[in-house]
């Protein structure tokens, strides 16, 4: 299991630019065999502060997500509209719904 959190900061004015991209990714993934989770979440104190909760079942899973096209075109899109590269900070979940899916299989 591979947990992840991503945040993405961006200009000022692209917020809904953001979204827009974003969701070509978020659909994409939500598809993959390999995601149990990701959510995209936004900060009440700052519209242009973004935090992307992923979880994949695996390492390898979440380099077979970074090769899709969705993902590919997502990042495409974002880079010219961050303030700067996004931060990724990695977890291992101790008490989770999806840990019984995760499980499952």
């Amino acid at each position: 299991m591979l947990i992840q959190m991503v945040t993405i900061m961006v200009k000022p004015g692209h917020a809904d630019d953001f979204l827009e991209a974003f969701r070509i990714n978020y659909e994409g993934t939500r598809q993959e065999p390999g995601n149990l989770r990701f959510d995209v979440l936004r900060d009440p104190d700052d519209a242009n502060k973004f935090l992307i909760y992923e979880v994949f079942r695996s390492e390898a899973a979440l380099e077979e997500h970074r090769r899709t096209p969705h993902y590919q075109k997502c990042v495409s899109l974002l880079e010219p509209i961050q303030t700067g590269p996004r931060t990724k900070v990695f977890y291992h979940a101790e008490m989770a719904d999806f840990l019984a899916d995760a499980t499952a299989d």
